[in-house]
């Protein structure tokens, strides 16, 4: 019996030391990585899971599971890393086959991640980048690197043209008190920082009465799906004489530190963000002040993201993906991904005040089922 034993032992050896050679003079192919199926998971306040799904090709006939196959798994958004993983100990059939993965990333990376995306124009590259390292092949990793783009256009829907009167309810009489004659708006990337995202909006406002008044501060509130993201007040003392068009300029800024708030909100809503701006104004008038929250000023813009492109899958049954190896279907992405693939987010602005019907006389101005992964395969990046 332990003649038995002792010839199945270096039988095994002699089949280790075979699938080995045949992988080093070439008679036995690598295992690739075939493509990548990613989606967002639960998300709390602190840390978002990332559920990936990595198709791999075997063009062996016999399945590779001596020694320990390795997969690395790496996020980046604009070369920021937002997510890592790395599984051990993986077997791979023949064929096509596919490994689950499990990365959390840490909700305090979307700072960063913002900063780059409004200094790179409101563009970012999402790379996800994938290794399958086999033993018996040596040292040679086989690894896919993928990239897409996601865009957004936050400011652009609050350029106008359009007239509108303001109305004060206050003591100058006979409203409206101005018409703004347009808007417009801009990121201050010169002051960008990655504690706050600043932005220039201006207001060509034109004062239709025979006598001046000063608007002395301008507030404002800044609202991401009901998170407050950024508030402040300006003093301007900015004073609008009869009958002349003033730009008005508020100063606005984003706090980064709160992004992270509210991308929790940003997934929790299938990738939507209703973004608010909201502004007061203080004026002085023979020697009063009072408050004035014109809703004419105010901007609102929808904005929504897919940053894996797999939005319209994720709700589908993931069996539905067929072998294992991602397809160019359903957003899965795939080992010679197009140029076009890129997504763009959709913005679409709309105007929070009332149609003016006044008629001012304003200043003219110009695959198989996956390995179960049995728990996390990946760390925090903080």
């Amino acid at each position: 019996m332990a003649r038995i034993l002792s010839l199945l032992a270096v039988a095994g050896v002699v089949v280790v030391g075979t699938v080995g050679a045949g992988f080093a003079v070439g008679a036995l192919g690598a295992p690739s990585v075939t493509g990548i199926h990613n989606q967002f998971g639960d998300v709390n306040e602190s840390t978002t899971v990332i559920e990936s799904e990595l198709g791999i090709h075997n063009p062996n006939p016999i399945g590779v599971s001596v020694g320990d196959v390795g997969v690395d798994y790496t996020v980046r958004m604009n070369d920021v890393p937002m997510a890592n993983g790395t599984k051990e100990g993986v077997s791979i059939g023949t064929g096509n086959s596919s490994v689950s993965l499990t990365t959390r990333m840490a909700n305090e990376r979307i700072p960063a991640w913002w900063y780059a995306h409004v200094r790179n124009g409101e563009r970012t590259a999402v790379s996800v980048d994938a290794t399958v390292s086999a033993p018996l092949v040596g040292e040679r990793d086989v690894s896919l690197d993928q990239a897409r783009e996601i865009e957004t256009d936050l400011l652009s829907g609050f350029d106008s043209d359009e007239t509108r009167p303001i109305n004060t309810d206050g003591p100058i009489p006979r409203d409206p008190a101005l018409y703004v004659n347009s808007t417009d708006g801009e990121w201050d990337r010169e002051n960008l920082t990655r504690e706050r995202t600043p932005m220039d909006l201006r207001f060509d406002v034109h004062n239709p009465k025979p006598y001046p008044y000063t608007v002395s501060k301008i507030g404002y509130t800044i609202t991401m799906n009901d998170v407050t993201v950024g508030e402040g007040e300006t003093d301007r003392g900015q004073v609008i004489a009869p009958g002349e068009t003033t730009t008005i300029r508020a100063d606005t800024a984003i706090q980064n530190e709160r992004l992270d708030e509210w991308w929790v909100t940003h997934l929790e809503n299938n990738q939507v963000t209703e973004m608010h701006v909201d502004f007061y104004l203080i004026f002085e008038f023979q020697g009063e002040q009072f408050r004035v929250n014109p809703d004419e000023l105010g901007y609102t813009t929808t904005i929504e993201t897919d940053v894996f492109g797999t939005k319209e899958s994720d709700s589908a049954d993931a069996g539905a993906r067929g072998d294992g190896a991602a397809s160019a279907e359903d957003g899965d992405q795939t080992a010679t991904p197009s140029p076009e693939a890129g997504q763009t987010a959709t913005s679409t602005p709309t105007s929070s005040g009332d149609d003016a019907t006044a008629t001012p006389t304003p200043t003219p101005t110009g695959e198989s089922t996956p390995t179960p992964t049995g728990g996390d395969d990946g760390g925090i990046l903080g």
